[in-house]
């Protein structure tokens, strides 16, 4: 694990000073939420080294990521939707998997053949979810084809993996890698470890893969598009980089790029209000997919609250066409969908690119 400098510690200065202002933010926080209850689940299609598959997508209420509880990152609220106290028990995480369950049987013909489990923190972090626990929803899931499992690289070794390699599971570990520079991971984004970690748990999930007997282990690397602090044209930049970054690593198979949102109790959510910050454009998004279409990865992205000031958007008018032609190169990795698709705000968005500057930015709203 890389070793912040010292300085990093210093009060008031670097991820200290982030942290304080997290902690703040998120002590505004009033609601509280039922540990038997998961905070969502749905269903839909996602795309996989075998193909395109069904899916259900479980985030558990946990206590919480362990990073955000310390301050954590400028962009997520996920943990003020925790359970307060800092943890859940085993025998509460298993009512949220029933609860799960219970709704795929109610909306879905079949079951689905991925499974997806997030915890806005580290699913393989045993403060979070215990080794019992995790070997329990293993065994709950050992019939399906995929899993996928959200996990800080910190904890991702080869014997968790084939908890659920073991049952025959393809398993994967989505990693909020945000981006491959640690230059914006840190002073934008106030996340802690570097990309040689990453590299790390690639590794991990290689020479997990390596042992398998009829499952493979693999690594979905989760970029964040425009953290606060960059301009439309850095955050574009720095997106095309990262991905390709990543995709040339052993082990990392999907890229998932995740438009910036503004999430409430957050440092975004602050400096949104005043001014301060833009979610990108979905133009950019589509921009970056044309740009890494040739990868040696798969790319996807599904940007969450497309339209909405608070989410990535265009003009209003285009935005829902510009969001499908998103979701479908996602399936199909084909960039000529976006030649489908245009709008007179396109002219707008290459200016903002062109002029925009990080003392005038953001230049739109």
């Amino acid at each position: 694990m890389s070793k912040p400098t010292p300085g990093v510690y210093e009060q008031g200065k670097g991820m200290d000073a982030h942290n304080q202002v997290m902690r703040e933010i998120r002590s505004r926080k009033e609601a509280s939420y039922d540990p038997h209850e998961p905070t969502r689940v749905w269903l839909d299609e996602d795309n996989t080294p075998n193909g395109v598959k069904t899916s259900l997508t479980i985030i558990l209420n946990t206590g919480g990521c362990r990073w955000a509880r310390a301050g954590g990152c400028t962009m997520c609220g996920y943990v003020a939707e925790s359970v307060d106290g800092g943890s859940v028990s085993h025998e509460a995480l298993l009512d949220q998997i029933d609860v799960c369950l219970e709704h795929e049987a109610e909306n879905a013909t079949e079951p689905a053949e991925l499974i997806k489990i997030y915890t806005s923190g580290s699913f393989l972090d045993e403060r979070e979810v215990s080794g019992r626990t995790r070997r329990a929803i293993a065994d709950a899931f050992s019939d399906r084809e995929r899993m996928v499992v959200e996990s800080l690289p910190d904890f991702v070794d080869r014997e968790k993996l084939s908890e659920f390699t073991r049952h025959g599971l393809d398993t994967d570990v989505a990693i909020g890698l945000e981006t491959a520079s640690d230059r914006v991971r840190h002073d934008c984004v106030n996340k802690y470890f570097d990309f040689t970690d990453f590299e790390d748990a690639c590794a991990e999930a290689v020479a997990a893969d390596d042992e398998r007997e009829s499952a493979a282990a693999g690594i979905k690397a989760y970029l964040l598009m425009k953290p606060p602090f960059l301009t439309e044209s850095e955050a574009v930049e720095d997106m095309v980089s990262s991905v390709e970054r990543c995709s040339a690593v052993e082990g990392c198979h999907t890229v998932s790029m995740n438009p910036c949102n503004v999430q409430r109790y957050t440092m975004v959510d602050d400096l949104y209000f005043n001014d301060g910050y833009r979610p990108p454009w979905l133009w950019s998004v589509a921009h970056v997919l044309r740009e890494t279409a040739d990868v040696d990865a798969i790319v996807v992205s599904d940007p969450v609250g497309h339209g909405s000031d608070r989410g990535p958007h265009n003009c209003g008018e285009c935005d829902d066409l510009v969001q499908k032609a998103i979701k479908d190169f996602g399936l199909r990795q084909d960039p000529s969908v976006f030649e489908q698709v245009s709008c007179e705000c396109e002219r707008t968005w290459t200016v903002v690119m062109e002029r925009e500057r990080s003392y005038n930015q953001p230049l739109t709203r």
